[in-house]
Parts: structure tokens; C-alpha cells; sequence
């Protein structure tokens, strides 16, 4: 079952974790049949830091099962040999940091240097902290590297944190989402697409090295995808969706909802 919505579902965001592992995933795949023989699409991670915001942070494991401090092997054995008939023994530990991912396109021939990075925006970045500051210092020293950034904005909450200024952008593209492309070999000039809230998903344009041809990525059939294998089928359409919705944006979903339940029920 595809989503009511003809572009970005914005009940999506409460499940961004998802979302995200997926997106990049169906977008490494995507890609990787048009580029150049000497360059790979390639998912990397890193740590990031939470935003303290909402309820976001029950969506993350808090503990695991590992071996605790202070504990000697032969001890933890003798415990298990001694419980192994009645119950588990439980060994808290201290959780992992969560991990964000990305894409980088780099360049097998030129020793694996990278080309493109490419970012789904998250809470993390968006929100002030640790997280923000980390991503934009990250944009920054990409931008100095003259590496190309593709940075995909689908989330309605938080700061715009785009390379291009606020203050450049005209009142035409300040839509609900938006992308921003800067070429590595042209410092100062964005890329920047309006994607509104009741449009369907742009088709953007990925540049690889200055002689090669854009390689094309249709965000929409993406997002569907993750939708389809998310099996989202599930969403309660009847509340608001976190952040809460502007009101023109609430009259128009309330408008296509009620369409949407109409078929359902002819």
C-alpha cells in the first residue's frame, strides 16, 4: 500500500530511524548502476549526539548485555554454570552511542579519495547541540575540500542548517522541504530545489567529478519504497503528526485524508 501523501509523508518523521537506514540503503543501490567504473557508492556511519527533544530518545536501546566492570571471567562463568537450571543472569553495561549514516561516492582509482558525500538530514542536526554543531563543522570542512555535498532535507522540525544561506534563498523556494547541491568546483554556487509539502518528491541531480556526467536520483520512488517495505500501512491518520502542522498545512492534509477515507469506504 503506497502513502496518501503524493510526496513526502510527513507521519514518516516519527519513525526517522527507519526511515533513514532505509532511504540511504535503497539510495547506495540506486546509484550505484550509473556511475563510472572507478567510483563506488559506499554507506558510511558515524557517532552523533541525540537532540534532548521530544520523546526521541525512547527510540534508542539504553543498555545491552555485555560482560560488567570489574567482573572476572571465572566469576561470570561460575554464576551461569550455578544459574544455567533456574535464571538468566542479568550484566548491565554501558550502551553504545547511536550511530547516524551517509553516503559517500569515492574514487577507487585515486585511491578511494571521496567525490560526493550525500546526507539525509536528521534530528541531530537539526536541533541545537552537540549534534548540530558536529554536522555543521562536518559541512564546513567539506566544503574547504572542495567535495561535492548533496544535503536532502525531509523533516519539518529544527533549524535549516543547508550550506546555502537562509538569506540567499527567494520566498519561491522556501518550501516545507527542501535540497541543496554544491559542486566542489564551484565554491559559492548552490543547487537548491523546491520540494512543498502537496508535490511529489523532485528527481535531483548527483555530481560526481567535474567531467562526469550527474547521476540521477528520484527521492519519490525512494520514499515510497521505504514506505512499501516499511509496511506503513499502519500510520493513525486521525492524530497530528509530531512536529505539530502549520495550518494551512492541517487544512490541506485534513482535506486529503478525508478524500482518501472516502475511497476506502466507496
Amino acid at each position: 500500500m503506497n502513502s496518501p501523501f503524493p510526496g513526502m509523508d510527513p507521519y514518516l518523521e516519527d519513525h526517522w530511524r527507519d526511515v533513514h537506514h532505509r532511504f540511504l540503503t535503497y539510495a547506495c543501490d540506486d546509484m550505484q548502476e550509473y556511475l563510472p567504473n572507478s567510483l563506488r557508492a559506499r554507506l558510511e556511519e558515524r557517532v552523533f549526539v541525540e537532540p534532548d527533544v521530544g520523546d526521541a530518545r525512547s527510540l534508542y536501546p539504553d543498555l545491552h548485555v555485555i560482560e560488567r566492570r570489574g567482573v572476572r571471567d571465572s566469576t561470570v562463568a561460575t554464576l551461569a554454570k550455578e544459574r544455567s537450571d533456574t535464571e538468566p543472569i542479568i550484566i548491565y553495561g554501558d550502551p553504545e552511542p547511536p550511530t547516524e549514516g551517509f553516503i559517500e561516492i569515492i574514487d577507487v582509482g585515486s585511491g578511494n579519495r571521496v567525490v560526493t558525500v550525500i546526507e539525509l538530514l536528521s534530528a541531530s542536526n537539526k536541533y541545537a547541540g552537540d549534534g548540530q554543531e558536529k554536522y555543521l563543522q562536518k559541512q564546513r570542512e567539506i566544503r574547504r575540500a572542495t567535495v561535492n555535498l548533496v544535503e536532502i532535507d525531509l523533516l519539518r522540525g529544527g533549524k535549516r542548517v543547508l550550506a546555502v544561506s537562509k538569506g540567499l534563498v527567494p520566498q519561491s523556494h522556501q518550501t516545507t522541504y527542501s535540497v541543496c547541491v554544491t559542486r566542489g568546483w564551484k565554491p559559492g554556487y548552490f543547487e537548491l530545489y523546491a520540494v512543498p509539502l502537496d508535490r511529489p518528491l523532485p528527481t535531483i541531480k548527483i555530481p560526481l567529478r567535474e567531467t562526469d556526467q550527474d547521476v540521477p536520483l528520484d527521492l519519490q520512488a525512494i520514499i515510497d519504497r521505504c514506505y512499501r517495505n516499511g509496511r506503513y500501512d499502519d500510520i493513525d491518520y486521525s492524530i497530528d503528526p509530531s512536529p505539530p502542522l502549520k495550518e494551512l498545512d492541517r487544512a490541506w492534509i485534513e482535506k486529503l485524508l478525508a478524500a482518501r477515507r472516502g475511497k476506502t469506504t466507496a
